[in-house]
């Protein structure tokens, strides 16, 4: 694994405190109804994405997730300011303004979604696993879900195709302690959802999701078996979220206390006390990356303000392939 310097440091302070003020930003605009529909947010669980990033070769690997997935295409090279346009639905977005919160794309950087059904990516990243493996591309496909997706029978399915085709697929359970409002105790008679990979005698096992560090370290072991064609292989990354499942979550299933208690282990801060303490850097250095992160994020949503809608032919188009649209009863100008 590429070593942990005092750059790495840095760039994780400075890439997790802008996902999480991009998405404060998110959560701003949307009560301003900028941004309409669901808007699941990462707070909390940035430690998972920036450790991942780390262990990943950008030029060649891929990452599949669910819903909450604006700030993934970001770590992966995305224009945060086409994420932010999408999500304020405009034509200089992602998906022109057409796929919003949920369907966050971007073919370019290797990011494949962006799914609003729950575990719809879970077959899907063994799919494109299976594309590299076929045409002998040397890239390794990160497939991540949440513990409610990890319910579904597809994910048995799909572990059990991609051991018996040996695919370079790296499959992730974002266990953020919730389906929703269902604790992990309540959907399963176990609580180590890392257990359900070991029915196929795929490596398996729990990772430190709030550690950065401990992130990286174990994705870096799962990308490396699954590159040098050792089949892929079951992380259960257990994280916390610090909002609510969607915006529209009143969070009667958990008390205040219990989120507190989860902050006190927050990612960012561990990565700051960590920069102090080695002096890799003074507060004053830290407010100048914080100053600048405020600025990025108001230049996005400057960007996604001043932005055109789409124009309606425009989903018509990505609709239909015949231009007279024969299956509607008026005809788009």
């Amino acid at each position: 694994m590429q070593k942990i310097t005092k750059e790495v440091y840095l760039k994780w302070y400075e890439d997790m405190l802008f996902w999480r003020k991009f998405e404060d930003k998110l959560a701003a605009v949307y009560i301003q109804q900028k941004v309409r529909g669901f808007l699941h947010l990462y707070n909390g669980q940035e430690a998972v994405l920036a450790g991942a990033l780390h262990a990943m070769d950008l030029t060649k690997d891929k990452m599949i997730t669910a819903y909450r997935n604006h700030v993934q295409p970001i770590g992966m090279g995305v224009d945060p300011k086409r994420v932010m346009a999408e999500l304020f639905g405009k034509a200089t977005g992602t998906s022109q303004g057409l796929g919003g919160s949920m369907h966050i794309f971007s073919k370019e950087h290797r990011f494949y979604g962006g799914h609003g059904i729950v575990g719809g990516q879970i077959p899907l990243g063994a799919g494109i696993a299976f594309g590299d493996k076929y045409h002998g591309v040397d890239g390794v496909t990160i497939c991540c879900f949440g513990d409610g997706a990890a319910r579904q029978g597809s994910l048995h399915e799909t572990f059990n195709l991609a051991m018996l085709w040996n695919l370079p697929v790296v499959f992730v359970c974002e266990n953020n302690g919730y389906a929703m409002g269902t604790s992990v105790e309540r959907t399963a008679n176990h609580t180590d959802v890392w257990k359900l990979g070991l029915g196929y005698d795929m490596p398996s096992g729990p990772v430190d999701g709030m550690n950065p560090i401990k992130v990286a370290e174990a994705f870096d072991e799962a990308i490396t078996r699954a590159r040098n064609g050792g089949g892929p292989s079951f992380l259960e990354v257990k994280t916390y979220r610090y909002r609510g499942h969607s915006m529209s979550d009143a969070q009667h299933y958990r008390t205040k206390e219990e989120v507190e208690e989860y902050k006190k282990i927050d990612p960012i801060t561990q990565v700051k006390d960590i920069i102090l303490e080695k002096k890799y850097a003074t507060e004053e250095d830290l407010k100048a990356i914080d100053k600048d992160v405020k600025k990025r994020v108001a230049e996005c949503e400057k960007f996604a303000d001043e932005s055109p809608y789409p124009e309606i032919s425009v989903m018509y188009d990505a609709v239909y392939e015949q231009e007279d649209y024969p299956f509607i009863d008026h005809k788009i100008k």
